[in-house]
């Protein structure tokens, strides 16, 4: 009699591993407390309890395997499930209902043109433009969707013309997600950095004064420009424009320097120093320069030619 309970009970007990009416967790006549679904779409962090299994009560977020790769499906059957269970969450126990099996596969979401020029504005704006100006795009060709993860996706670029973003150029990318590369592309881009400038209001002369009044704000694409903008604090005197600049013209940095303190002609005050021995002695100076700018001047008495730097309108520093 023995003998032939083990030989019932043991059967018994592999069917309900399996999937049987017979739960090896709950007892006989009880419904069994999970359900299974035949198709569950994932993330790549993994395959999680309560995505393949419905329940009247909370399931915990227990990981059972891997997702499977994008694109790609993952089968499990029956017996492949019960394994996973013993393995991951022995507490939930192996009894449930459902299919004989079920379908994993990724989430997936469509990329159009605003989600890739998005993704594109941001990782340029930040290792490329940075505080230049703020970068719009626009695609100069038609985007094809894509079908991709539905996950947070990273784009790094892979190759961009030497010259960098410019009003028109085309960029290669790769998109990938936390746990995968998923392919490269290229787009054809339109640019444009926007930038708050100054702009001459009036008629300006080489050798003017830069003050505020003589200029406005306006918001330029400064890629049109192909030149660095000027910028100066209000209330600074000590630039002045190096050439002339008429009126609507944005101010660039080759149009302004530092306004000159010693002029040609002039006569200045030459501290010659060697070691630690001092002399002062008077020169003409030869060049306009501002503080820190080097001019040639020529010694009053003795009319030997020589160079110096700026340290105020009235002297020049020479060092033997």
């Amino acid at each position: 009699m023995r003998n032939l309970s083990a030989r019932i009970v043991c059967p018994l007990l592999l069917w309900a591993c399996l999937g049987g009416g017979f739960p090896l967790n709950i007892r006989a006549g009880e419904a069994p407390p999970l359900q299974l679904i035949a198709v569950a779409p994932v993330s790549g962090d993994g395959v999680f309890l309560p995505q393949i299994f419905t329940s009247a009560q909370p399931l915990p977020a227990i990981r059972l395997c891997d997702a499977p790769a994008f694109g790609k499906n993952l089968i499990l059957n029956r017996a492949q499930i019960c394994d996973l269970l013993a393995a991951n969450a022995p507490s939930v126990g192996t009894n449930f209902s459902g299919p004989d099996a079920i379908k994993i596969s990724r989430r997936v979401r469509t990329l159009g043109e605003s989600d890739i020029l998005g993704l594109l504005t941001a990782t340029l704006q930040h290792d490329y433009i940075k505080d230049r100006g703020q970068l719009e795009l626009r695609l100069a060709q038609p985007w094809a969707a894509l079908v991709l993860p539905d996950e947070a996706l990273t784009l790094d670029v892979t190759e961009l013309p030497s010259a960098g973003v410019t009003p028109g150029f085309i960029v290669r990318f790769t998109l990938r997600t936390a746990h995968e590369t998923l392919g490269n592309w290229q787009a054809n881009l339109k640019a444009a950095v926007w930038r708050e400038v100054w702009v001459a209001s009036v008629q300006l002369k080489h050798g003017d004064p830069v003050v505020l009044d003589a200029f406005t704000r306006e918001r330029r694409d400064i890629l049109v420009l192909r030149e660095a903008v000027a910028d100066f604090a209000a209330g600074d005197e000590a630039l002045e424009l190096a050439e002339s600049v008429p009126p609507g013209q944005p101010l660039l940095a080759r149009m302004i320097k530092a306004r000159a303190v010693v002029h040609r002609g002039q006569h200045a005050d030459a501290l010659v120093q060697d070691g630690a021995m001092s002399i002062k002695t008077k020169v003409d100076i030869l060049d306009d320069g501002s503080p820190g700018q080097t001019v040639h001047a020529r010694n009053s008495i003795t009319h030997r030619d020589l160079t110096g730097t700026v340290l105020n309108a009235r002297t020049i520093l020479i060092s033997l």
